[in-house]
C-alpha cells in the first residue's frame, strides 16, 4: 500500500479556474431547468383546466415566493443559454486556447449577470 496517499482531503484547498466553474454551473443550471419545467408544466396544466384554475395560478404568481422561483428558473435558463452558446463556439474551434477560454468564461459571467438582472426587473 502507498503510504504517501492523503488521509483526509481538504476540499477548501481546491481552487478551480473560472472556465471550470462556468462549465460546472452550466450543468447545475441544466438540472435547475429540468426541475423547474415540472413546476411550470403543472402551473400550465392547472391554468388550462378552467377559469377557476386560471384564477388560482394567476393569484399564486403574484406572491413573492412565486416571483422568486420564476426569476430563479429564468436565471438558470439565461445562464444555460449563454454558457451553451460558449460551448457551441468551442465545439467549432473558437475559444479553445487557454487565454481565449478564460476570456470566454469572463464574458459568459458578465453577459449572464446582465441578462439575469434584466429578467429580475421584468419579473418584478
Amino acid at each position: 500500500m502507498n503510504s504517501k496517499r492523503p488521509v483526509n482531503l481538504d476540499l477548501g484547498k481546491f481552487h478551480f479556474p473560472l472556465p471550470a466553474i462556468t462549465s460546472i454551473l452550466h450543468r447545475v443550471s441544466g438540472i435547475i431547468i429540468f426541475v423547474g419545467v415540472a413546476f411550470m408544466l403543472y402551473g400550465l396544466q392547472l391554468s388550462l383546466s378552467g377559469e377557476e384554475g386560471y384564477s388560482r395560478v394567476s393569484g399564486l404568481l403574484d406572491s413573492f415566493l412565486a416571483k422568486l422561483i420564476t426569476w430563479g428558473i429564468l436565471s438558470a435558463l439565461l445562464y444555460h443559454l449563454v454558457a451553451g452558446i460558449k460551448h457551441l463556439l468551442m465545439d467549432v474551434g473558437i475559444g479553445e486556447e487557454l487565454e481565449s477560454g478564460r476570456l470566454a468564461a469572463k464574458a459568459t459571467v458578465v453577459i449572464s449577470v446582465i441578462l439575469i438582472l434584466l429578467a429580475g426587473v421584468w419579473v418584478w
